[in-house]
């Protein structure tokens, strides 16, 4: 089966369904690393139901690459399917879609590793755009400072835990993304540190379930800010700083109960 190409009813784009070799398809760098739980369901569907959703693919230098649509690219391939039905877009809509895969929707971790490959991305392209401007692809700025502690420090650090607190602090830098990236690394680097004193008060106090981790952050930052605070007015190292210094502080009295609030 040839493709045929027609236009999208909204915007006008011009896309292309193709039926394409699962192995000229491939997966660009900034995509999320793949769930393999994820790929066992959608063998086991397509097992009962066949491919019936084609992917979302672009041209780049001669090659395909999937941006919708990895995990039912890696399903076909385990079932040992030779083409797949494919929708090509124009390139220019790719960092579009980035919001839109919708077969898992990632957690906090997931979403800031794929960020950063996406800033990285950005970074060799268009080094001398503002990173102001990647808010049209990205929801919040803490996703790119917690990218560059998983991707470039460490991959285990749990970066749902700070979310709340940091989403308050972080912003997107009003300078090139060639200068930006070197404040990132800054940011990750003070960032760290902070979860390096989380960790220097959970092996003081003796506690074994890691999630208290997280209560024993929540409770420095309502010591510095007070509770159930909805803006810091400091700057982002301040603030750090604050809530470190918090830490240095907290007491066995201070943490009493906080056991109480996980569900073990």
């Amino acid at each position: 089966m040839e493709g045929f190409k027609y236009q999208e009813p909204i915007k006008g784009y011009e896309f292309e369904f193709k039926m394409v070799p699962t192995n000229d398809i491939y997966i660009p760098p900034f995509q999320r690393d793949p769930s393999e739980g994820l790929i066992k369901k959608l063998v086991m569907s397509m097992e009962k139901m066949g491919f019936i959703h084609p992917i979302v693919v672009y041209e780049d230098e001669g090659k395909t690459f999937v941006i919708d649509g990895q995990h039912r690219l890696l399903a076909a391939k385990e079932l040992g399917v030779d083409k797949i039905p494919v929708i090509y877009i124009p390139k220019e809509l790719v960092y579009n879609l980035m919001e839109f895969n919708t077969e898992k929707p990632p957690n906090v971790k997931e979403k800031s590793a794929q960020v950063y490959r996406l800033y990285r991305k950005f970074v060799e392209d268009k080094p001398d755009m503002e990173e102001a401007e990647l808010s049209f692809y990205v929801d919040e700025p803490q996703y790119i400072t917690f990218g560059f502690i998983i991707e470039e420090i460490n991959k285990r650090f749990p970066a749902s835990f700070f979310n709340n607190f940091i989403k308050k602090v972080d912003e997107f830098l009003n300078m090139s993304l060639s200068e930006a990236q070197e404040e990132r690394r800054k940011r990750a680097k003070a960032l760290y540190e902070l979860y390096e004193k989380v960790n220097e008060v959970y092996n003081r106090l003796g506690y074994t379930n890691a999630l208290l981790k997280q209560e024993i952050l929540r409770k420095a930052v309502q010591k510095a800010y007070g509770k159930n605070v909805r803006k810091i007015e400091d700057d982002y190292y301040t603030a750090i700083e604050k809530v470190k210094e918090a830490l240095d502080s907290l007491s066995e009295e201070d943490l009493a109960g906080i056991e109480d609030n996980i569900n073990f």
